[in-house]
C-alpha cells in the first residue's frame, strides 16, 4: 500500500498528501492530492476513520489544510519521518 509524502495532525483530525501521476497531452505528470479524516474509537474500542467532522474539528481541519496547501506551494513534500502534529 502506497504511503502518503506528507502528514498532518491536529489533534483527532488528520491531512496527508499523496503524489498522484496524470496523463497531461501524453505525458505523464507528478500532481499532490489532500485526504482529510477524523480517527475516533467506537463503542468496542476499535479505530475508525470518518470523513465527517464537528464543530470543535472544524478548526482543526482547516488547520491541517492549511498546512498541506503551504507544503504543496513551497514544495515542501520531504517526509523526514518527523510529521508535523499539534494537539
Amino acid at each position: 500500500m502506497a504511503k502518503p509524502v506528507k502528514k498532518f495532525q491536529a489533534g483527532q483530525v488528520t491531512c496527508a498528501l499523496w503524489e498522484n501521476e496524470i496523463s497531461v497531452n501524453g505525458s505523464k505528470k507528478s500532481v499532490l492530492k489532500a485526504s482529510l479524516q477524523r480517527r475516533y474509537r467506537d463503542k468496542d474500542g476499535s479505530w475508525k476513520s470518518s470523513t465527517s467532522l464537528s464543530r470543535n474539528e472544524v478548526a482543526l481541519a482547516i488547520y491541517c489544510l492549511m498546512q498541506a496547501f503551504k507544503a504543496m506551494v513551497e514544495g515542501d513534500t520531504e517526509d523526514s519521518g518527523d510529521n508535523v502534529e499539534v494537539e
